[in-house]
């Protein structure tokens, strides 16, 4: 009787922040040769979505050879419910174990995501917390984080601070839930980080300027890793004045919003 093989290994496999912007910046930008070396090599992976991952290894090819051809390459996407609801809710009726049936067959895995580190604000989390009750290492790999390169342009509390995902899209509970979390920012000082599907970024500034106090800091990140990047942090106050010319072009590209006091 053989032995089971030796299990391979889950890769965190960050992309580019620059996904659905109308320009994309060189790969080189935003992750490291190493990233890129190892994208190259891996040919079974677990996508948020399967057609932007070709896309991303299309890019990897560019510059490094891949080591399976790109019609050859095994994506298994998530389940659609799991992009929209988040896997964390779903923990105890989906079982994503069987995505990791190929690495518990000796082959190395890669989880991507759309844009930026999977498993922080996008899908993941229930496939890595799978894999570590499988007995499977789990290795992140050096690329973008949207919300931690916002929160370091912020000037926001940096030693505390909690992204809350996305806000309600209803205005009377959108305002709610931005008086509870400037309330807690206030009282607590930690930095309440969330964001927007970017063609609703410009409508998401304008409540956020009518429903905050005046002193609280509003800092607002799009473009992230991009030329185009702009970080701008003031008072609401200061906001409500400079409004018109800090929003254009917000609804192009993904922005970070975060606020403190």
């Amino acid at each position: 009787m053989s032995a089971a093989p030796t299990p391979g290994t889950l890769y965190l496999v960050p992309t580019p922040l620059d996904h659905g912007c109308p320009l994309q910046a060189p790969l080189t930008d935003a992750l490291p040769q190493g990233t890129i070396e190892v994208a190259a090599r891996l040919s079974h992976w677990i996508s948020e979505n399967a057609r932007s991952t070709r896309a991303f290894l299309k890019r990897v090819a560019a510059l490094v050879p891949l080591a399976q051809p790109l019609q050859a390459q095994h994506i298994q996407q998530l389940p659609h419910a799991i992009h929209k609801q988040g896997d964390h809710r779903r923990a105890g009726t989906w079982d994503a174990r069987p995505l990791l049936a190929s690495a518990l067959q000796g082959h190395d895995l890669g989880l991507v995501s759309e844009a930026g580190m999977p498993a922080v604000a996008d899908p993941g989390s229930s496939v890595v917390r799978a894999a570590h009750d499988l007995g499977i290492e789990v290795r992140p790999l050096v690329g973008p984080v949207s919300m931690l390169l916002a929160l370091a342009a912020s000037g926001l509390n940096g030693q505390s601070f909690a992204f809350v995902g996305y806000l309600p899209q209803e205005a009377s509970r959108r305002a709610t839930r931005l008086r509870e979390l400037e309330a807690w920012a206030q009282q607590s000082g930690q930095s309440q980080m969330f964001i927007e599907t970017p063609y609703r970024n410009a409508a998401l500034l304008q409540a956020l300027l009518q429903q905050l106090r005046p002193d609280t800091r509003l800092a607002v990140c799009s473009g992230l890793t991009l030329a185009q990047q702009r970080c701008t942090s003031l008072r609401v106050a200061d906001w409500r004045l400079r409004s018109a010319a800090l929003t254009a072009d917000l609804s192009a590209q993904p922005a970070v919003f975060a606020i403190g006091p």
